[in-house]
């Protein structure tokens, strides 16, 4: 049979400009942040999350990485630690690890939450030993007590000092506990909120990259 309808060499003109595009992004090397909800981008659109942001950033600013939203709602850092293994099926160049707020929140036992961070970093590490590895800080809310909020706080500098990985010394950092920059339930980031909490891992995260292919300075 022969097909001489224009619109069919608009679409196989179509699918041949798109697959190698699409072929070329899976080839560009990944960053995966591994989360919870505020990684995942509650309650807001998902190119508004801040890892949406990151890779825009990224690309802006000459850097051919993609990013992967490893974000899941309600993630402890033992279901993380259960979960990480389905996304090492797939290469890693950069890995930036943002668990331990649900933790915080349920009251988790200090050791317990430090063990299984410990454990997802270990698992990335054995298996692509190269990538370089973030760890975001977190922070417990108040009514838990003073002793366990220091205690708490205290895990993520410790991990990083002792696994030599790069921290974000608090992810929320100027987001946490502004109204104006949360959704209503006081919790997760509006849009104004993730575009900080960018700013936040930008500089660990471009620390970590260096400089852009044809650059000399960072951005």
């Amino acid at each position: 049979m022969t097909i001489h309808h224009p619109l069919f060499f608009i679409i196989i003109n179509a699918v041949l400009v798109i697959v190698p595009n699409l072929r070329a992004d899976e080839a560009a090397p990944a960053i995966l942040f591994f989360g919870d909800s505020l990684t995942a981008g509650y309650g807001v659109d998902p190119d508004q999350a801040y890892p949406a942001l990151i890779e825009a950033r990224l690309h802006a600013a000459g850097y051919p990485h993609r990013v992967v939203n490893g974000g899941l709602s309600g993630e402890t850092t033992a279901a993380g630690l259960r979960r990480i293994d389905w996304f090492l099926r797939r290469p890693i160049d950069v890995f930036v690890l943002a668990l331990g707020g649900n933790d915080g929140l349920r009251g988790i036992p200090i050791d317990e939450s430090r063990r299984n961070l410990e454990g997802i970093l270990r698992k990335v590490h054995e298996r692509y030993p190269k990538a370089r590895l973030i760890l975001a800080g977190m922070e417990s809310p108040p009514n838990m007590g003073a002793t366990f909020t220091a205690a708490f706080r205290e895990i993520f500098p410790e991990i990083a000092r002792e696994s030599g990985v790069a921290l974000i010394p608090f992810l929320l950092e100027g987001v946490g506990g502004e109204p104006e920059l949360n959704l209503p339930d006081g919790i997760h980031p509006n849009p104004d909120g993730h575009a900080i909490v960018a700013d936040n891992v930008w500089p660990v995260l471009i620390g970590s990259l260096g400089n852009a292919p044809g650059t000399t300075e960072k951005p």
